[in-house]
């Protein structure tokens, strides 16, 4: 289909916006390797400017109303998701599946050292997420598996594209890289960046609670392996934890990790429908 009519429609395919995707990743692709393997952090690495800045606007405004979002509000979390993509704007899941391109795909596996990636058609925990004002996410670590327990989750994408999105502003990505008795390291969620982490037994991440009026929109994917991107095999539910100043918090969320953990390990689907895209 022809570029300028799809811009016209300000629309592009997922082939075009994976092509510019695995262009900018093929330029950095060093720079990004370096980061990645800092040592004694949670493996990362993150780059700014991934699509014309145009695009990313129009990504933004396609998102769906936060009333048209499924809201997740507890004491793990606050935030609103959307999974059943073909509710929305078509430019919402073009841009979510550029993210799966085999290019793109390939690419990643290139800058992370991570061999036989799978993208996730089902968005399980993927998609997109929306937080405004008093959203937040507390420490946790990522769900080990895929929907049917059958590969592991290995590395999160996490596309932003809230135009003029201050560090100030809160809603930003934080990496325990120590645990929490030390202090986290901040990614800002920044317009137009594209952050790439692993997802494994001690990558313990959060998202500091938003003071803006604003929303911080966020495009999803998650990427699964055969193999753990430990050495050990290992499972886990998505286990949440307190902050360093919430103990009360901690204390719950821990045995709330370890009840849901049980209950996994007992039932393969837990009992509860898990979120995933149904086509």
């Amino acid at each position: 289909m022809n570029i300028n009519y799809l811009k016209s429609l300000k629309l592009l395919s997922r082939d075009i916006y994976s092509e510019i995707i695995a262009d900018k990743l093929e330029v950095a692709k060093e720079c990004l390797k370096q980061q990645f393997n800092t040592p004694a952090q949670i493996a990362s690495c993150y780059i700014d400017d991934l699509l014309n800045e145009t695009d990313v606007n129009n990504i933004y405004k396609a998102f769906p109303k936060k009333q048209d979002m499924l809201m997740l509000n507890d004491w793990r979390e606050y935030k609103y998701v959307g999974i059943q993509i073909n509710k929305y704007s078509p430019v919402i899941s073009e841009i979510i599946y550029a993210f799966q391109h085999p290019k793109v795909v390939k690419l990643v596996s290139e800058i992370t050292g991570l061999e036989q990636l799978y993208p996730d058609e089902y968005l399980y925990a993927g998609g997109i997420s929306l937080m405004d004002k008093g959203c937040f996410l507390n420490p946790h670590l990522d769900n080990s598996h895929d929907k049917d327990r059958d590969k592991y989750r290995v590395l999160n994408l996490l596309y932003y594209v809230s135009p003029d999105w201050r560090l100030e502003y809160g809603g930003n990505l934080e990496l325990w890289d120590n645990g929490l008795k030390n202090q986290c390291r901040t990614i800002h969620s920044k317009f137009n960046r594209l952050v790439i982490m692993v997802t494994n037994k001690t990558s313990l991440h959060s998202v500091s609670k938003v003071n803006h009026d604003g929303k911080r929109c966020c495009v999803s994917n998650y990427y699964f392996s055969n193999q753990p991107a430990d050495s050990q095999q290992y499972f886990h539910v998505t286990s949440f934890r307190g902050r360093p100043d919430e103990k009360l918090r901690d204390v719950i969320l821990q045995g709330d990790a370890m009840l849901r953990n049980g209950i996994r390990k007992v039932f393969k689907h837990g009992i509860k429908k898990p979120h995933y895209y149904r086509k």
